[in-house]
């Protein structure tokens, strides 16, 4: 989709390129921000993708009219390209198919292709040929994409998709019984059918998936920038409305089996700024949707973020859409400079610090007003404790635009007492940092990539009473590291 992968990720031409002609700048930023997993190839796109398309010798590859986005596709990335630059950076791959305007046997060829050993059949034989002896080692795949929308590809009803969906499944864990699979839940929590496509889709393939698929973008629509700060509300009431779906097509089944959320698409988007998919005109490797975020957004993110974690018991896969240029943390210009935008930061701060076990924490706060979601917490704190240091990590967001907030957090249950054969230590404070800036519209660019960075806060103390004081500014995200 537009800039992501050719001049993305990839970009032969460009001073870093490495030999297979993937961007070494992005790759570093990539590693910085922490990803484990990316879902490829999409998106829209794979409701129309023919994967044979993009195998085998480059120059043989036909050019295809993806009818998603309007735009020519050369082929010249694809499969195995796409795995063997995931791998080469420690990340793992997570494939759709396309059952849009195609279906079982294509997906079980597909699987063939990237996980089947050299020898078992012709088509992992054509792997080879290809040049990749190893399979790709693919365990988690994606049902098709949001196939609950009017604007996809080879759009179908939920009964029509639940059982398409059950026949794929069905097929594909009869070539690996060990594969992890996703089927497709709602477009956002707009959607008509929303609940009611899960519980459909689920009572064709409960038995047969791991996880169901939750997506959702957010942005101030009609300026209502106090709603936009809250909407991690609407993230946190998705999950749990679809898990509990979920629970009741279980119960409904006598099922001891407990499915877990995959919230494989998730961002801040400004889709008024976007025409629409109807009016693009064809081209090749066009710019779209190249939103340029600023502190608010980056806000926004950390809060999500914050929403995942909180519901980690049953969000089991989240992926931020997208990587690189659409609506992404990494921008890009052809042929020069690679650059963290503002929602970069918390996405790297949570991924690096955020591990562990996530605690249930009890935040007394005072409400904030919001149109679209009424009085909703004026703060939200998240807390992550290292099991094997005892390290506590806090990620807090002030969604009050216009008033400070005064975090305490009594610390006496932590520190090196709480793992068995440590002297008693309390916690200190290692590092807060903050995402806030007197301009709440400030942006990263090219020309100023640094103009929005995480910047520590001063006068954040630990007492001798072992409590935690730090005081938050209007409209800001933050990371509290403490340890002994």
């Amino acid at each position: 989709m537009g800039r992501c992968v050719y001049g993305g990720i990839y970009d032969p031409d460009h001073p870093t390129a490495d030999e297979h002609g993937f961007r070494g700048d992005v790759a570093e930023l990539v590693r910085e921000l922490g990803v484990t997993v990316i879902r490829y190839p999409g998106g829209n796109f794979v409701s129309g993708y023919r994967w044979e398309d993009g195998v085998g010798p480059v120059a043989e590859r036909p050019r295809r009219l993806d009818l998603a986005w309007r735009s020519l596709e050369s082929n010249a990335v694809g499969t195995d390209e796409f795995c063997r630059w995931a791998r080469g950076l420690g990340i793992d791959p997570i494939m759709a198919v396309n059952l849009g305007t195609r279906g079982v046997d294509a997906a079980v060829d597909l699987l063939e292709y990237v996980n089947f050993a050299p020898g078992s059949t012709s088509t992992a034989d054509r792997r080879v040929a290809n040049g990749h002896k190893d399979p790709h080692a693919v365990r988690t795949w994606c049902l098709g994409n949001e196939m609950d929308g009017p604007w996809q590809i080879g759009h179908k009803t939920a009964d029509e998709y639940g059982r398409l969906a059950a026949e794929t499944a069905r097929a594909m864990r009869r070539a690996d019984p060990d594969l992890e699979l996703v089927a497709c839940g709602s477009s956002n929590s707009g959607m008509p059918t929303f609940g009611t496509w899960e519980r459909i889709v689920l009572e064709h393939t409960y038995d047969l998936v791991d996880h169901i698929s939750l997506h959702a973008y957010y942005e101030p629509v009609g300026g209502d920038v106090d709603s936009f700060l809250a909407s991690s509300e609407d993230m946190r009431t998705m999950i749990t409305g679809i898990a509990a779906t979920a629970d009741h097509v279980g119960a409904a089944r006598r099922s001891r089996k407990r499915l877990t959320i995959s919230f494989d698409e998730w961002n801040v988007w400004y889709q008024h700024r976007f025409a629409g998919q109807d009016a693009l005109e064809v081209t090749e490797n066009g710019a779209l949707i190249e939103d340029v975020f600023d502190v608010t957004d980056a806000v926004v993110v950390g809060d999500l973020l914050m929403a995942l974690l909180d519901h980690c018991d049953r969000v089991a896969i989240a992926c931020q859409a997208q990587l690189v240029n659409v609506i992404a943390p990494i921008l890009t210009r052809d042929g020069g400079p690679a650059w963290r935008q503002t929602i970069f930061h918390p996405f790297a701060l949570t991924a690096r610090y955020a591990r562990g076990t996530v605690l249930r924490a009890a935040v007394r706060t005072p409400p904030v007003a919001t149109e679209k979601y009424g009085d909703v917490p004026a703060t939200r704190v998240t807390a992550v404790q290292e099991p094997e240091t005892g390290a506590l990590t806090l990620l807090a967001a002030n969604r009050n635009r216009a008033e400070p907030a005064r975090l305490t957090v009594p610390l006496r249950a932590f520190g090196s007492a709480s793992r068995p054969g440590h002297t008693s230590r309390p916690l200190r404070l290692l590092e807060h940092l903050a995402i806030a800036d007197a301009d709440p519209s400030a942006t990263n660019t090219a020309e100023h990539p640094d103009r929005v960075v995480p910047r520590p806060v001063t006068g954040t103390v630990v007492d001798g009473d072992q409590t935690l004081t730090a005081i938050l500014p209007p409209s800001s995200w933050h990371l509290i590291r403490l340890g002994d």
